[in-house]
C-alpha cells in the first residue's frame, strides 16, 4: 500500500476522490430535487402532493442498487430507442459515473424532502403569519422568512443525509466505476491481501466521513447563532 512503482496508494487516493465526486455530485443533486418535492408537499393541489409523495414513498422504499440497476440498463435502452428513431443502430450507454450521480441524486432526494419538510413544519406559525399581516406575497415571504428559519432546522438532518450518500457511493461499482471500494476488490484481487486493501478503504472512508462531519457540525453552530438553546 505504498507510494511507488508498484504501490496502489495513489490509485486509492484517485478512487477516494472519485468516491467524492460521485458523493457531492449526488447530493447536490438530491438537494435540488428535495426542495422542489418539499414545496410540492405543501401545495394547494391534490395532485401535486399526490406526486410529492409517491416519489418519497417509492424511492425510500426500493434498495439503492435497484434504483441504480433501473438507470444504467434503462437509460441504455431509452437511448437506444431514440436513437433507432433517428435511424442509428446499437446500444448506448450513459457513462458510469454519470448514472451514479443521478441514480444517488434520485434517492437522496426524497431523504432530503422529508429532512426539508420537517424543517418548515418546525417553524414558528406566529412569524408566517405576521409576514402575511404586513402584506408580504408567497415569494417574498418564502425568501425572507421561511427560507432562512428552515435551512437553520434542515441543516442536521442534511449532514445525516450526506453521511448516508457517501455510503451508497459504494454501490455505484456495481456498474463498473472504479470508485473506492472497486478500487479496494482490484487491488485486493491482484495481491491477494484482501485485508489490507479492504481496511484501507475503511480507513478512507472514515476520514471522509470525520472530516464532512465537522464541516457539518461547523454549518450547525453558524446556523444557529442567535438563538437561544434550552439548558
Amino acid at each position: 500500500m505504498g507510494f511507488g512503482p508498484d504501490g496502489w496508494g495513489w490509485s486509492m487516493l484517485r478512487a477516494a476522490a472519485m468516491t467524492l465526486s460521485v458523493a457531492i455530485g449526488g447530493y447536490v443533486i438530491g438537494v435540488v430535487l428535495g426542495c422542489i418535492a418539499a414545496a410540492a408537499s405543501f401545495s394547494g393541489l391534490v395532485p401535486v402532493r399526490s406526486v410529492a409523495g409517491a416519489y418519497s414513498t417509492v424511492m425510500r422504499g426500493v434498495p439503492d442498487i435497484l434504483v441504480i440497476y433501473l438507470f444504467y440498463f434503462g437509460s441504455g435502452q431509452f437511448l437506444a430507442a431514440l436513437a433507432d428513431l433517428a435511424g442509428h443502430d446499437g446500444f448506448i450507454t450513459i457513462p458510469a459515473f454519470v448514472v451514479g450521480i443521478l441514480a444517488i441524486g434520485v434517492v437522496s432526494g426524497a431523504y432530503q424532502m422529508q429532512v426539508f419538510r420537517g424543517a418548515v413544519l418546525a417553524l414558528n406559525k406566529g412569524e408566517i403569519e405576521a409576514g402575511r399581516a404586513c402584506g408580504m406575497g408567497p415569494a417574498l415571504l418564502f425568501r425572507r422568512v421561511v427560507m432562512p428559519q428552515a435551512l437553520r432546522f434542515a441543516v442536521p438532518g442534511a449532514g445525516n443525509v450526506w453521511q448516508l450518500v457517501l455510503k451508497e457511493s459504494a454501490l455505484i461499482s456495481v456498474i463498473g466505476l472504479v470508485e473506492l471500494m472497486r478500487q479496494a476488490q482490484i487491488g485486493a484481487g491482484s495481491t491477494r491481501q484482501p485485508f489490507s486493501f479492504f481496511l484501507t478503504a475503511a480507513a478512507l472512508y472514515l476520514l471522509i466521513t470525520a472530516a464532512s462531519g465537522r464541516i457539518f457540525a461547523w454549518l450547525e453552530l453558524r446556523a444557529m447563532r442567535g438563538v437561544r438553546r434550552a439548558a
